[in-house]
């Protein structure tokens, strides 16, 4: 399939010449060195020329060792390495000779090795995994660390078909974001050789590895479930919704274009909840409740099949056009798997969230914005639920506005059908959204709608959504009675049966209500523990809001709990939060910062470098 990319555009986060020179294909051919904790082989990089007179080609690396570059694998070129920025890495300049000037198309075959370092790469000891036997490998490429894996032109509206072969050790096996197209056992038995294709465009921050020993069980006619021989089953257990949340993300949104869809459940280090790589979703263990009710989860990495990975946001100012839609079709495939009731009691979680990541950053922070400006800004530093529910709350407002959920479904297919392989931003998508309403256009409909201010004004979204609050108001109900006793030290009428038939987020929703009031007396969290035992909950979203909970109110009982959360784990969506909290409770401020220091191996780079800035280390 021909790679369709908008290459013509500036992307604040890459140093690449992309408009000058754009990717169609890569082809990796890399060995995993577990013991050096390198990667190390040659990136085959094809070219198509889009200036004329341009004569340097310039790619993304960061602290990677440039061996050699050759055209075409033959003609030696002359390189150089520039100087290492602080954020996004040092930029690779490679000079073509003279006699390739008028060359349109042509391949560079770059010999190179990562460093033990790389920022998108973990490698785990054998005792950091389940099974204490074998090493362990993951990357994480997403926002700008493939530069970190081989060198590209790291830009999101750059997107190319991938090969790759991955070299490693007998007893493991490895997987790419691709499909796998056989594997080869080396002369000497020590060694296996992993080939995979992927035959879509995609940004090279969805080229995703991992290697371990690691098993599958099928949970559906197009699916599997990966991970060690010791996790395996629950994963599977898990996870046995897939092939229908994948069918109904189908109905919603039009074919399946990637043939499998797989999960691998990685081990507990991995920074995010899930990582949609095509072909092959990365989850967190901290989704194994056991009773499912975290899937939801695998629902938005499915969603992001279509939009992120289909249809891409050019550059990561435009982010919340792969998040935003992510989790607002996401909200469409728990709606008609369950009830549209429950779409919105997902949606009320999610305006909580939004605040609270709000209520991070400065007052009138730009990266509060919808669309922020990125030049000269991490991307990272701008991770927050900011995309992801004010992106899903503006999608949630124009359906209002156009009189219920029908007119946005049948928008959504024209979406994916209009931007499919290619990279967009939020002008290119408000002209098609507007051309495709273009009849309630005229009638007024959209007239309320202050574009400007969804796009740039820091802060909350306004107007303020109303959605359905069946569901919360039981949560509410009971929050409003703790919240009485609280005041007035009398507990009487609480037990376990006011939360028995509670679906896991309606407590949560309970934990987040009392969390906007003031903290809890000590008595009152003793009380409320005896009755709900929330310290001993296995659901880690239950688990972090009763933490926090417990936090706000400097109650001593549940550092260490904290700590055991804190370091068995490393989603920065727990991780970061509480980290935060217990560095500002009294008297543990120094609790945090050690136990970050002592356990700091254990995170992923990106996780360990966010959580030292919170701690300001």
């Amino acid at each position: 399939m021909t790679p369709t990319t908008a290459s013509n555009t500036h992307d604040p986060s890459s140093q690449a010449n992309i408009t000058a020179f754009r990717t169609r294909h890569i082809a990796l051919d890399i060995a995993l060195d577990f013991a050096r904790k390198v990667v190390h082989g040659t990136a085959t990089i094809d070219l198509a020329r889009l200036d004329a007179n341009a004569q340097t080609v310039e790619l993304d690396t960061r602290e990677l060792t440039i061996a050699s570059v050759k055209l075409n694998g033959v003609a030696e070129l002359a390189f150089v390495t520039g100087d290492a920025h602080a954020v996004f890495g040092s930029k690779l300049t490679i000079t073509l000779l003279a006699e390739h000037a008028t060359l349109q198309d042509f391949k560079l075959v770059i010999a190179y090795e990562t460093s033990a370092t790389s920022s998108a790469c973990q490698w785990l000891a054998p005792e950091q995994t389940a099974g204490k036997q074998h090493p362990y490998f993951f990357t994480q490429c997403q926002a700008i660390h493939a530069r970190s894996l081989l060198p590209c032109q790291d830009a999101p509206g750059m997107k190319a078909p991938y090969s790759g072969k991955v070299t490693v050790a007998k007893g493991l096996v490895a997987l790419m974001s691709a499909l796998p197209t056989g594997d080869a056992v080396s002369a000497d038995g020590q060694s296996t050789t992993f080939s995979f294709d992927q035959p879509n465009p995609i940004p090279s921050y969805l080229i995703a590895i991992a290697a371990g020993h690691l098993v599958s069980v099928e949970v559906g006619p197009r699916s599997r479930v990966w991970s060690e021989p010791e996790t395996v089953q629950a994963g599977a257990f898990e996870f046995a919704e897939t092939e229908q949340q994948l069918a109904t993300a189908e109905d919603l949104l039009g074919p399946y274009v990637w043939g499998r869809y797989d999960v691998l459940l990685l081990p507990p280090s991995f920074p995010y909840g899930g990582m949609e790589n095509p072909n092959i979703t990365f989850v967190t263990p901290t989704l194994l409740a056991g009773d499912r009710s975290l899937a939801d989860v695998v629902a938005h990495e499915i969603a992001h099949s279509w939009t992120g990975n289909l249809v891409t946001s050019r550059t990561w100012e435009h982010f919340w056009l792969n998040e935003g839609f992510t989790v607002y079709v996401e909200r469409k495939i728990v709606g008609r798997m369950r009830t549209e009731q429950h779409r919105h009691f997902s949606a009320i979680i999610g305006w909580k969230a939004l605040r609270d990541s709000i209520d991070n950053y400065p007052a009138d922070s730009l990266l509060t914005a919808l669309v922020p400006s990125l030049d000269g800004v991490d991307p990272d530093d701008a991770f927050s639920s900011v995309p992801y529910e004010k992106g899903f709350n503006l999608l949630f407002y124009l359906e209002t506005l156009l009189g219920g959920p029908e007119p946005m479904e049948r928008y959504l297919k024209a979406h994916c059908t209009q931007f499919a392989f290619k990279a967009v931003t939020t002008a290119e998508w408000k002209d098609f959204f507007l051309s495709f309403f273009a009849e309630e256009a005229k009638r007024g409909v959209f007239d309320a709608v202050d574009w400007n201010a969804w796009f740039y004004t820091p802060g909350m979204p306004k107007p303020e959504p109303k959605f359905d609050q069946t569901l919360a108001e039981r949560s509410a109900a009971l929050a409003a009675r703790w919240t009485q006793a609280d005041a007035s030290s009398n507990y009487a009428g609480f037990s376990v049966d006011d939360i028995a038939d509670f679906a896991s987020p309606q407590r949560v929703v309970f934990l987040e209500k009392l969390l906007l009031e003031n903290p809890l007396s000590e008595q009152t969290l003793d009380k409320m523990d005896a009755t709900y035992d929330f310290t001993a909950s296995r659901n880690s979203e239950i688990r972090f809001r009763w933490q926090s909970l417990c936090l706000r109110a400097s109650y001593t009982k549940i550092f260490p709990h904290v700590v055991d959360f804190v370091t068995s784990q490393g989603r920065m969506k727990f991780v970061r939060p509480l980290y935060r909290a217990l560095f500002n409770c009294d008297k543990a401020g120094d609790l945090a910062v050690t136990t970050f220091q002592k356990h700091r191996h254990i995170y992923h780079n990106i996780c360990a470098s966010m959580v030292a800035k919170d701690l300001k280390q």
